[in-house]
């Protein structure tokens, strides 16, 4: 038969160890006991027995821890100690007075280490041995005490080692459940730490923990890396020290529903500037309290760098794409001007002369115009902000178009009194005339275009940065619509309608729906259009709106 290694079983080597510092304080109780009761009738033999059996129990229990570790087959050896504590148990009851020894309730502590070593069988085997060995010391000093009454007094004790034996079995199977699910809650336990701590050492981005004081508490080895610090000089530290400018984004946390997210610039270990890409949380705790805060980062300082040559390649090819739009525009009406002044200068009759004339002039104010447009559009100068109410503004545009547009286009109006937006009053109004011109044209003659203004309830989404780096004055917004049922914009032109130079009209020049869309990015609002397959468009600006004063 295979040894059986105490390491083998850790919980049994527990409870064996805990029995025999148990078996150690039984015995000092019984010496102690034993002083107590020391009976003058007592003869030499009965005396010279009791104090033998409690040095035995004494040099048995030194013997076994010494032992223990040793053991090959504890359980065996387990088996024969349960036998060896009942004779010495029954020695001490023989020697002390039989049916009348106070030593007697240590067969109780004995049936109770039979359940918690073997359980259920360990806890009735030990009290039918004690049981047994019990009576039989009875039998074989009973004396002048009559049977029945030895008898009635092994019943008695046998009954309460039955129960005890009853309690301490259940109680061991609890215990052993209980120890069971603490060792495998201990072992799950241990392997999530050491997948937590995988994780995070195997994280390629940077991790940070801070306390609720917003002071770094753990650093990951990435975080290390990026940051050129080992974490004994970072755990401590407050954030700010540790990562400039992040401090801000832990107060605005709370208000970003837990969360948010930003680009730091951070000096590196070698001198040179970092870009950090930060993500920033609340640390909650069990009850879901803050605790502190996370923070994961990265280092983008080469995604910066592509970012910025993709930008910089992106506005020279722009720059291209623009210049030959320019030329394509010019050149036709300089090929008209120069094959008019061929003509004239060949020598005309007078009427021709003047429609030679006519046409140099106006593909001049055609150039012109163009050049006007492009100016505005490419050197837009910067919005001087101030509070504008949109109805007399667009008032003022509608009296301006019913006196250049057809008379069959009717021209509807409902603005809000109420709604002042905060932008540049000239451009707004430029804005308003290139939307309502854009819808005329769309119109061919007839038709109805409206004009609307409203309040809006949440600020406008910008459709760039420029919302981001110039303050608000205005909580929310406000929204002008310009709508008409002409033909409406192909889907496939919806695109590139705020392109420079993209135009369908014949005579367009291509820029006034890129200026309005440059003016209102410069404002920091939003530009929706609206175009469904049965005709008709709506454009939709939306405006930051301006405070009350």
């Amino acid at each position: 038969m295979a040894a059986e290694p105490l390491t083998g079983d850790p919980m049994f080597r527990r409870t064996l160890t805990r029995l025999l510092v148990a078996r150690l304080l039984l015995a000092g109780s019984g010496v102690g006991l034993a002083l107590a009761l020391a009976v003058d009738g007592r003869s030499p033999a009965e005396e010279f027995g009791l104090w033998a059996v409690l040095a035995v129990a004494f040099g048995s229990t030194a013997v076994s821890a010494a032992w223990m570790n040793r053991l090959r087959r504890p359980r065996r050896f387990s088996v024969v100690q349960l036998g060896a504590d009942v004779a010495a148990v029954s020695a001490l009851v023989h020697f002390s007075g039989g049916g009348a020894s106070p030593f007697g309730f240590l067969y109780l502590p004995i049936t109770v280490f039979g359940a918690m070593l073997f359980h259920r069988r360990g806890a009735y085997g030990s009290a039918i041995l004690s049981s047994l060995a019990y009576g039989g010391v009875l039998a074989a000093g009973s004396g002048e005490t009559p049977g029945e009454v030895t008898f009635a007094v092994w019943c008695g004790h046998t009954g309460g080692l039955l129960l005890v034996a009853l309690l301490a079995s259940a109680l061991a199977d609890e215990v052993r459940l209980t120890g069971e699910r603490l060792d495998d809650s201990r072992a799950r336990l241990r392997a999530l730490a050491s997948l937590h701590e995988r994780t995070v050492e195997c994280l390629t981005s940077g991790l940070l923990t801070l306390d609720a004081d917003a002071r770094v508490s753990f650093v990951n080895p990435e975080g290390e890396r990026i940051l050129g610090t080992l974490a004994v000089d970072l755990v401590g530290r407050p954030l700010g020290d540790v990562l400039p400018g992040a401090e801000a984004l832990a107060q605005d946390a709370e208000a970003a529903r837990g969360r948010t997210r930003s680009r730091l610039q951070v000096p590196g270990a070698d001198g040179e500037t970092r870009h950090l890409g930060l993500a920033l949380s609340i640390l909650r705790d069990a009850s879901g309290g803050p605790a502190g805060h996370v923070v994961i980062f990265q280092d983008v300082t080469e995604v910066v760098r592509m970012e910025r040559e993709l930008q910089l390649r992106s506005r020279l090819a722009g720059v291209g794409e623009l210049a030959a739009s320019i030329a394509h525009e010019i050149r036709n009406p300089l090929a008209a001007i120069s094959g008019s002044v061929e003509l004239l200068r060949g020598g005309v009759e007078p009427s021709e002369r003047e429609r030679l004339m006519s046409i140099v002039l106006r593909e001049i104010g055609r150039l012109d115009a163009l050049i006007g447009d492009f100016l505005q559009y490419a050197r837009p100068a910067p919005p001087k902000l101030e509070r504008v109410a949109l109805a007399p503004l667009l008032g003022e545009v509608v009296e301006m178009l019913r006196a250049a547009a057809p008379a069959e286009i009717r021209i509807e109006q409902d603005a809000d009194p109420e709604a002042r937006a905060l932008g540049d009053a000239t451009q707004l109004r430029q804005l308003v005339w290139n939307l309502v011109r854009n819808a005329c044209d769309a119109l061919e003659g007839s038709g109805r275009i409206h004009l609307a203004a409203r309040r809006l309830e949440h600020p406008p989404q910008g459709v760039g940065d420029a919302d981001r780096k110039r303050p608000r004055e205005g909580a929310l917004g406000v929204e002008i619509i310009v709508s008409d049922n002409g033909r409406g914009i192909a889907a496939a032109d919806l695109e590139r309608i705020f392109d420079p130079f993209f135009t369908t009209k014949p005579e367009g020049t291509g820029l006034g729906l890129a200026t309005v869309h440059r003016i209102v990015e410069s404002h920091g609002g939003a530009l929706h259009v609206e175009s469904p397959s049965g005709g008709g468009t709506r454009f939709r600006v939306q405006l930051p709106a301006a405070v009350a004063p």
